[in-house]
């Protein structure tokens, strides 16, 4: 599977930012968080084989 693309980070990234109340100054680490867990639904999707690896 690719990589996950900026505009589904940056969208996952904006509803982590908002369901934690819209801190200030954390862009990075909402980005970094959004980035980490759509690489995670990647691994565990059940479309992955060792052919897809």
């Amino acid at each position: 599977m690719p990589e996950p693309s900026k505009q589904e980070i940056g969208a996952r990234a904006y509803k982590l930012w908002e369901q934690a109340g819209r801190p200030e100054d954390r862009e990075a680490e909402f980005w970094q968080l959004a980035e980490q867990e759509l690489r995670n639904e990647d691994q565990s999707s059940p479309t992955r084989t060792a052919d897809t690896l």
